[in-house]
């Protein structure tokens, strides 16, 4: 049976829109539901923000210049704890007797590494230490976060951890800028890279869940992220090149899921429609010279990549749009 789930992020800038968005993705892609995220809210919701309130063992505040590693957690710190705790308390209420699959996503450690600073300045990512650092503790904070998960979704048997890497090309590229914007970080070489990752996707694992990694950046090692330990690939077909169908192919034929995101994520002026995505998941398939039947289980659609910037009827559509088009494989 191929799935369909939405990447993470939906419209919306309140507490009401949130409790629409958990009732949206329960009712859309029922199979897959996922903990919405509406970085909308603000710097407290947004994708570092809420990887900061899981983290574990580590002070941050909010900086005229961004997230900043101090001493000791600042209040926004402590609202970004508070607002993932709010959160949870509403999926958890309205997931009551839910048994399909679930999802929760969370920034990766290289993410984290070229967003987040230092105590005295400049990125994490500038030094070996700190960023193996927040690594551990982003590791250790998501074990606790999939105990919490498990312990509020108490019919969820399927638990998936989606780590969202958008930032690891820059790294691995050097293109991450330093704090005065005219030069550029060293590059982290792939070994150092999939050590890091695979410190964050171990913990997931032994936490009982199972670990993912989405980017709907160009340019992604997928194979360094497999060899890391993701069980999934969450992957944006547009900007996947003739090179990383290899890495897909091998992938599906080493057992593990591969999520296409086919479906735009922000309002298109025409609307494809199900049959013209289904097809084009079809094409996709014959180039890696797969059948639909051999993949069902390992195959997985999505949008292109997060629904945060489009329309409440579009992100609605999108995620119908992923499901029409999951039944027809």
């Amino acid at each position: 049976m191929t799935l369909a789930t939405g990447v993470g992020s939906l419209p919306g800038d309140d507490d009401r829109a949130y409790a629409e968005a958990v009732r949206l993705t329960l009712g859309e892609v029922p199979d897959l539901a996922f903990v919405p995220e509406l970085p909308g809210r603000g710097v407290t919701a947004n994708m570092t923000g809420r990887a900061l309130a899981i983290v574990d063992g580590l002070g941050v505040d909010l900086q005229p210049a961004g997230w900043r590693l101090t001493d000791a957690s600042g209040i926004d710190h402590r609202r970004a704890r508070s607002l993932l705790a709010q959160d949870l308390d509403q999926v958890e209420e309205q997931a009551q007797g839910f048994t399909g699959a679930f999802k929760a996503q969370v920034a990766g450690p290289w993410t984290l590494a070229a967003t987040v600073e230092k105590p005295r300045g400049d990125k994490v990512l500038s030094d070996h230490g700190a960023r193996r650092e927040l690594a551990e503790a982003l590791a250790e904070g998501l074990r606790g976060h999939v105990a919490d998960l498990r312990r509020r979704l108490t019919g969820v048997e399927r638990l998936i951890v989606q780590v969202d890497e958008p930032m690891l090309p820059a790294v691995l590229a050097a293109q991450v800028p330093t704090a005065s914007g005219f030069g550029r970080h060293r590059t982290v070489h792939p070994p150092e890279a999939s050590a890091a990752l695979g410190i964050v996707l171990g913990a997931i694992a032994d936490a009982g869940a199972e670990p993912w990694v989405h980017s709907c950046a160009p340019g992604v090692p997928w194979g360094l992220v497999a060899d890391a330990g993701a069980r999934g690939l969450s992957v944006d077909h547009a900007m996947l090149t003739p090179k990383d169908l290899d890495a897909m192919a091998q992938a599906l034929d080493d057992g593990l899921v591969v999520a296409l995101g086919v479906v735009p994520s922000t309002d298109p002026t025409t609307a494809p429609t199900d049959a013209v995505l289904t097809e084009q998941v079809l094409r996709w398939l014959d180039m890696l010279g797969l059948d639909p039947a051999e993949v069902s289980g390992r195959l997985v659609i999505t949008p292109s990549c997060g629904l945060a910037g489009a329309s409440p009827d579009w992100s609605r559509r999108a995620l119908s749009l992923s499901r029409d088009v999951a039944g027809h494989l």
